[in-house]
């Protein structure tokens, strides 16, 4: 299972990452620092939805 998520994280990083990038550009925060916090945001979210997902696949 630690392999599934290791995979699913890569897929599911990028694309909340991307998700968070785009709220804040769309809100108004164009500065590196939303930004940077957008995409800190979408990582840490990952995580726990990686290791979610994995163990419903497996």
């Amino acid at each position: 299972m630690t392999r599934l998520m290791m995979v699913l994280f890569s897929f599911i990083s990028v694309t909340l990452m991307g998700i968070c990038i785009v709220i804040a550009l769309v809100t108004g925060n164009d500065t590196l620092m939303p930004i940077s916090l957008a995409a800190a945001i979408g990582f840490v979210a990952a995580l726990p939805a990686s290791f979610i997902i994995a163990r419903k696949l497996a």
